[in-house]
């Protein structure tokens, strides 16, 4: 989910005015003359577009003015209203007009019918909104519905009632609207020609939003919900949306300070609390979460689909692979693409995409994807403009080394399975250990002193912490740190990263925390550096030693075997443990080296185990203890990271 929520339609401000929606620069005299005002090129209607069950959702449709031609919708279904942002509010009504339409500018110029509509039960919509509305619900409550049917109404209504429509539509959405688009296209309306779910939700259990290997994303979700609440609907409040005071910069206090889910729970509104509870109680994969995953239901689905999402997405990661895969093994004969772009949560959407903090990708990559790849894929499907050059079914940013490359599948076909083993004095090898006295290495797990998972103050989830630098990390008693030797050739891996350890715990229960890292050598290029004045600067990072994050993420130890049915540790059995942390497309290029990292907190990206086997969301102050963490690298315990290997 889009943690500061925005529609296609602010998205598009974005894109056009920068940051803040504040206008650019003044054009150069020998600037190209400015784009014609969109209340000169397109009519605004406004509609309540009746449901099978009664329930009227309020849908925009832009129109162009030029009726010489048939025109394809493409529209968006977004929890996150389909107003406009104006004079600091939300507004409804015709006489409100964004500055830009559509995903890019390309699609204003081309002429499109462009539809926004506030899903049921949100904004203006009426009937009951639910989260991750089900497919297959065994009953619903009144004003309950299912998307794809919603969808089917709509597309029926607007083929019958706005003129100059070619009978073609597309549908797309980032996000909690990515995950309306794939949820719209089950047992599609046969007018439904091309759909990009981009950053789709897939299931927020199985690491997208709310939990990555059983574990709690407690910063993003806390920022997330506290924003993100319910209204009687049909309304167009709220108008505006106020960050979380949290009284400090830094969420690590905040939280820490507060320590159990109780506390930090109580520190919400009533209001907040409605959406947020559900996902904190249902700490294992419930009924709740199964009935919601969308996956098993993508079926009969007849667009062509183009499935988006980012190498470093901080909230839908997973969502993008388990839509493209789904649909794949699901509708075998359609039209199914995926792109893989080096991008935050919606990155291409805006913006260059030609670095994210300190870490340069080398060329435009978000441009590339609106112009080369977007934007044609709907014009071919939605009007029969053939592309210069076909699409290939995977188009993956290969990171590290900074290309595009192509693929008939993912995982890619050549990629083969690799173990890089942990070795004694920190060493990470392609070999499993020999025989040694020390056959494990161990740190002391503090819950009360956890380790950040970024090494600076913010509050929320820092849109950068998934190439961070891992300095920090590397340095503390809590960390276990395995390094390479400097590569003496470019090693490229395409697909999951999987630990596969063997550990035990003096506690009942423990989380492990895996780090896939990309180490700079001591030399390396600076990063211009911006001077102004001649007073003293502040100090710049050396980007020489870099640490670079390249994957990482938790499972929490109880879920090893099950994640519907937890169970305890016994304090000091060795068990194996085996999970993953996701996939990448990255090269680590010749005189780097790979690092591993291995911790039981990250806090407070992920929220606190008391390494006591328990409902971690009932747990009080005094449950949280000190545990002592094994991992083991014996030969008959060898300890690693399997990842898919490409050949030279």
């Amino acid at each position: 989910m889009i943690r500061r929520p925005l529609s296609l339609l602010a998205l598009s401000v974005a894109l056009a005015f920068g940051p803040g929606g504040a206008p650019a620069a003044e054009p150069a005299a020998d600037a190209p003359a400015a784009r014609p005002n969109l209340r000169e090129t397109y009519t605004k209607y406004e509609y309540r577009i009746p449901m099978r069950d009664g329930v009227k959702l309020f849908t925009t449709v832009y129109v162009p003015k030029d009726g010489s031609r048939a025109y394809p919708f493409l529209m968006e279904r977004t929890p996150y209203s389909a107003g406009v942002e104006a004079q600091g509010e939300l507004r409804y009504g015709v006489d409100w007009f964004p500055n830009r339409i559509g995903p890019s500018r390309e699609f204003e110029d081309a002429g499109y019918i462009f539809v926004e509509q506030d899903v049921r039960g949100r904004y203006m919509s009426e009937g009951k909104w639910q989260e991750m509305t089900p497919h297959a619900p065994l009953q619903r409550a009144p004003g309950e519905g299912i998307e794809s049917q919603d969808m089917h109404d709509t597309v029926a209504w607007l083929l019958k009632n706005v003129p100059n429509n070619n009978g073609k539509v597309g549908i797309l959405g980032i996000s909690y609207p990515g995950f309306y688009t794939s949820a719209s296209i089950i047992d599609s309306h046969p007018a439904i020609k091309a759909a990009s779910p981009q950053a789709p939700i897939a299931d927020l259990y199985m690491g997208d939003d709310s939990y990555h290997g059983g574990a709690f994303m407690l910063a993003a979700n806390f920022d997330f919900y506290a924003a993100f609440t319910e209204a009687p609907n049909p309304t167009p409040l709220p108008k505006t949306r106020a960050d979380f005071d949290y009284g400090t910069t830094d969420g690590y206090d905040f939280f820490l300070k507060r320590l159990s889910l109780p506390n930090i729970v109580s520190a919400m509104s009533d209001e907040q609390r409605a959406l947020f509870m559900p996902n904190v109680e249902h700490d294992t994969y419930d009924a709740f979460w199964q009935s919601r995953a969308i996956a098993p239901h993508l079926k009969n689905i007849k667009a062509a689909v183009l499935t988006v999402g980012g190498w470093f997405d901080a909230e839908d990661p997973q969502g993008p692979f388990t839509t493209y895969s789904a649909i794949e093994k699901q509708n075998p004969g359609i039209v199914n693409g995926l792109v893989m772009g080096p991008w935050v949560h919606g990155g291409w959407a805006r913006g260059e995409g030609a670095r994210l903090g300190h870490v340069n990708f080398d060329s435009k990559t978000s441009e590339y994807f609106r112009k080369e790849l977007q934007f044609p894929f709907f014009e071919q499907h939605l009007k029969g403009v053939k592309p210069e050059r076909a699409l290939a079914e995977v188009t993956a940013f290969e990171t590290g080394s900074n290309v595009w490359r192509s693929h008939t599948a993912w995982p890619p076909l050549q990629a083969r399975p690799r173990t890089l083993y942990f070795g004694a004095d920190g060493k990470l090898e392609w070999k499993q250990p020999a025989a040694s006295t020390s056959a494990y290495d161990e740190y002391v797990a503090d819950p009360r002193k956890p380790v950040p998972f970024i090494g600076y103050p913010a509050v929320g989830v820092p849109k950068e912490y998934m190439v961070s630098d891992q300095r920090f990390a590397a340095t503390r008693p809590d960390v276990l740190v395995y390094q390479s030797e400097v590569l003496e050739e470019d090693l490229t891996i395409a697909g999951p990263v999987t630990p596969k350890l063997f550990v035990s715990t003096t506690g009942t229960d423990a989380d492990w925390v895996v780090k896939l890292i990309d180490v700079y050598p001591a030399a390396y290029p600076e990063t211009p550096a911006e001077r102004k004045g001649s007073d003293i600067p502040a100090p710049k990072l050396e980007m020489g030693g870099y640490q670079q994050l390249v994957r990482g993420n938790p499972l929490r130890g109880k879920f090893r075997n099950s994640f519907e049915k937890p169970a305890p540790f016994v304090p000091g059995k060795v068990e194996a443990v085996s999970f993953g942390i996701g996939d990448v497309n990255h090269t680590f290029r010749r005189g780097h080296r790979i690092m591993v990292q291995v911790q039981s907190s990250w806090f407070p990206l992920v929220d606190l185990n008391p390494q006591t086997f328990m409902h971690i969301p009932k747990a009080r102050p005094e449950d949280f203890k000190k545990a002592t963490q094994r991992v083991y690298r014996a030969p008959e315990s060898a300890s690693g990271v399997q990842v898919m290997v490409l050949p030279r």
